[in-house]
């Protein structure tokens, strides 16, 4: 139980920082989005690779 409770408080620690917060600017948001594009391009091709590769051993 007081594991519940401890979470309880963490959370509305957690809520009381969201809701004093700025909000973020439109170039902040900008970056944040180009940043996770390129990561998920990243791992894509990542990936593409591994299965080309994969492709590349089974054929011998």
């Amino acid at each position: 139980m007081g594991r519940l409770i401890k979470n309880n408080y963490t959370n509305i620690a957690l809520l009381k920082d969201l809701m004093t917060t700025p909000p973020m600017t439109a170039q902040q948001h900008a970056e944040i989005m180009r940043k996770r594009i390129a990561h998920r391009r990243m791992v894509e091709e990542a990936k593409e690779l591994k299965i080309a590769s994969e492709d590349v051993f089974e054929g011998h």
